[in-house]
């Protein structure tokens, strides 16, 4: 199995954001689950480096 990547986490929210902005109809309950524990990732990497 490869190994995750930051990189790839930016990837995979970057098409959930996309993926809300194309049907903002629908909840995407899980989804946005997901792109909330993504954002909070890299809020955390980035206090890190600070």
């Amino acid at each position: 199995m490869p190994m995750t990547t930051m990189a790839d986490r930016e990837r995979e929210l970057q098409c959930l954001l996309a993926k809300f902005a194309a049907h903002p109809e629908k909840a995407f309950t899980e989804e946005r689950a997901r792109a909330a524990v993504l954002r909070r990732m890299f809020a955390a990497q980035e206090k890190e480096g600070a």
